[in-house]
């Protein structure tokens, strides 16, 4: 092959490149349930990023939970406590969920095989991570187009969802069980200058998620950007 046609071919796969890393950039955002879409960058996950998450079980699985009745297979990797109960009422599709409670002390390697196969995976990491580690990881996210909702820190996370202020409501004249907790959920991203946030029942009476508008007798809190 002679110069001109070297530099045809290398032109030719590097357009080829581009195009596909263009179709991942612009790769419509899986969807989440529609109080947590509120408040995501996007409407919803973005394939091949990272987004780190509060350690609440309730509000990861309300993350898992929309992808999955869409046709989305999940993993969730070292989460022994969360119950295949709590997930379905919840809503996520059972079926389309993989649970690894114990990947041990490889922790790491489970997570980038599972993410090489399946859409969503979530962990909570088992130790510390390496920047080169990272980086691998995060090539593979992005070849693969892998959402990662990792309960922990991590480095250049696409957003953050986090939760604050809980409050259990359902007992009323001292007996009665607790039924329901509304909390406030907050998203920070790189794509926008300031949080987000919202007040959420999570669980609501029914085990699921829903906002607090829709309760009569919350006091209603909107969607807002705070400083």
């Amino acid at each position: 092959m002679g110069a001109p046609a070297a530099t045809a071919e290398i032109s030719r796969l590097r357009a080829r490149v581009e195009q596909l890393q263009g179709r991942r950039l612009h790769a419509p955002v899986l969807p989440t349930l529609p109080a947590l879409a509120a408040l995501l960058p996007g409407g919803g996950l973005r394939p091949g990023s990272v987004y780190t998450v509060a350690p609440s079980a309730s509000l990861l699985l309300a993350l898992l939970a929309r992808p999955s009745q869409e046709g989305s297979w999940c993993a969730a990797v070292g989460m022994p406590e969360l119950g295949a109960e709590a997930a379905e009422q919840l809503g996520v599709d059972l079926s389309r969920l993989v649970l690894i409670p114990d990947p041990g002390p490889r922790w790491l390697a489970v997570t980038a095989t599972v993410a090489d196969v399946l859409p969503v995976v979530a962990v909570r990491p088992g130790g510390r991570v390496g920047d080169a580690e990272i980086g691998r990881l995060s090539a593979r996210l992005r070849d693969k187009g892998t959402v990662l909702l990792v309960q922990g820190a991590w480095p250049q996370a696409e957003a953050s969802v986090g939760i604050d202020t809980p409050e259990w409501s359902g007992v009323g004249d001292g007996h009665g069980y607790l039924t329901r907790r509304s909390l406030t959920v907050s998203v920070t991203s790189r794509r926008r200058p300031l949080p987000r946030r919202a007040r959420l029942l999570l669980p609501d009476d029914t085990g699921g998620l829903a906002a607090t508008s829709s309760w009569a007798g919350e006091r209603r809190e909107p969607l807002q950007a705070v400083g």
